[in-house]
């Protein structure tokens, strides 16, 4: 049997892409193996958002041909989308797929391991109008989380970001296919589905149809049956429908916790990174959203060193995450992508201010989520476990998103959702011990 092996760089839908390609290896009598391990196809989805993730898409690149120099090194993702000469010249590469097309890896992968030469499946992203609806796997790959990817490309054009030009127009799963494969994934007895987009809050939007928005793919999603939890990824403050808050506050089995992208605390930021609200407008968004859920985790990702980012500027920022009290902050130093706007921006900030900033924003941050976290020691909390980790320590999350650890098991927890009583704040976990209740 020959084997594929897969390395994924970047996001959650990087993620979803993955596990739909692995299924379709699989169906073709593929055995997916580990990426370390000798393979006779190489798969990576790579990442772009970063000069860091091309990078590091390189670096495994690299690495996969040289574990194996015959077997076929297929690269896919944004960073051969959007660099596919770059990839292209690197010695070894065999296939380069972009961001569409996937359904066709297999095939892909099998001419290119029959023909001399490089094979180039890289298509006009901007051309595509339909989503590629690639279906998940037939078998679980052992894990108590699966994504399931709804929503394709983004039309925003923030000013910093490679994402449009990398993932193309708007387009979203059909609400039938939604309902197919959600019901598949619980069928493999997976205990959490997670939705997953690139634009995320835009699914349905092309239609201009009010009946397929995103909380209808929720709904669609909750009326099916042994459905254990269903989380949101990433979405725009501003495209948190109150119906989907409605069927939050309704129904326990959606997770309260929404991934709020921010990206500037500051109004001007906000407005040279073509971001299409103010601070007041996401600050009044957080309220309402806690009014209604009390309990809820808001998350988000920040920018530091933004081209003109002022002291100043940046003082606002640190001062309105600090108000706003995240969950949990994600910090990201600005990263130049050429083609974008904001690469020629004057006032490009110096390394080395950007380094000063991101630590002074990482320990606001880490404060948050340590006030928010601690919040819930006393309580008693359902938690999924997911496989041991490293320390062999039953590990898991609670709906809000709160990272738990048990004292050491005589069983495996995997899989199972159980009440916890939380008891301890430690680095960035709650100890906790199962409730007898």
């Amino acid at each position: 049997m020959s084997k594929v092996a897969f390395m994924t760089l970047g996001c959650k839908v990087n993620q979803a892409d993955t596990e739909a390609m692995q299924g379709l290896f699989a169906a073709r009598g593929y055995e997916v193996a580990p990426f370390d391990s000798v393979a006779d196809v190489y798969v990576l989805n790579t990442c772009s958002v970063t000069h860091l993730g091309e990078r590091k898409s390189r670096q495994a690149i690299r690495r996969a041909i040289r574990t194996n120099p015959e077997a076929v090194v297929a690269v896919t993702g944004c960073y051969a989308q959007v660099a596919a000469a770059e990839v292209a010249a690197i010695p070894g590469v065999d296939l380069i797929v972009g961001t569409q097309d996937r359904q066709r890896i297999v095939d892909l992968a099998e001419q290119a391991a029959r023909e001399d030469g490089q094979v180039q499946a890289v298509g006009d992203i901007m051309a595509a109008n339909v989503f590629e609806d690639v279906p998940v796997a037939e078998e679980a790959p052992g894990r108590t989380r699966a994504f399931l990817k709804i929503q394709e490309g983004c039309e925003n054009y923030c000013t910093y970001c490679i994402i449009p030009y990398a993932r193309g127009r708007l387009r979203s799963r059909s609400l039938e296919s939604v309902r197919r494969e959600a019901a598949k994934l619980i069928r493999q007895g997976f205990a959490e589905i997670v939705l997953t987009g690139i634009h995320l809050g835009a699914y349905g939007r092309e239609w201009q149809d009010e009946n397929r928005t995103l909380a209808a793919a929720v709904r669609e999603i909750l009326a099916l049956p042994g459905l254990g939890r269903l989380r949101i990824s990433s979405m725009e403050s501003i495209e948190v429908e109150p119906e989907l808050l409605q069927l939050m506050c309704q129904d326990g089995r959606l997770c309260p916790h929404l991934h709020l992208p921010l990206q500037g605390g500051d109004n001007r930021l906000l407005q040279r990174m073509n971001r299409h609200y103010t601070t007041e407008d996401f600050a009044d968004q957080a309220a309402e959203i806690r009014g209604l859920l009390p309990e809820v985790a808001i998350s988000t990702d920040i920018i530091v060193g933004f081209p003109g980012e002022t002291e100043e500027m940046f003082a606002n920022s640190l001062t309105f995450v600090e108000r706003l009290g995240f969950a949990k902050v994600h910090v990201f130093p600005y990263s130049r992508r050429v083609g974008t706007p904001a690469a020629s921006y004057a006032q490009q900030v110096p390394e080395d201010v950007k380094k000063e900033r991101v630590q002074r924003m990482q320990e606001v941050a880490a404060k948050s989520a340590a006030c928010f976290a601690a919040a819930f020691v006393g309580r008693t909390m359902e938690v999924l476990f997911e496989h041991p980790g490293s320390d062999g320590r039953p590990t898991g999350l609670t709906g809000n998103y709160l990272r738990v650890k048990l004292p050491p098991q005589k069983e495996d927890l995997a899989g199972r959702t159980l009440k916890v009583r939380l008891w301890e704040l430690r680095e960035d976990w709650l100890e906790g011990s199962l409730s007898e209740t």
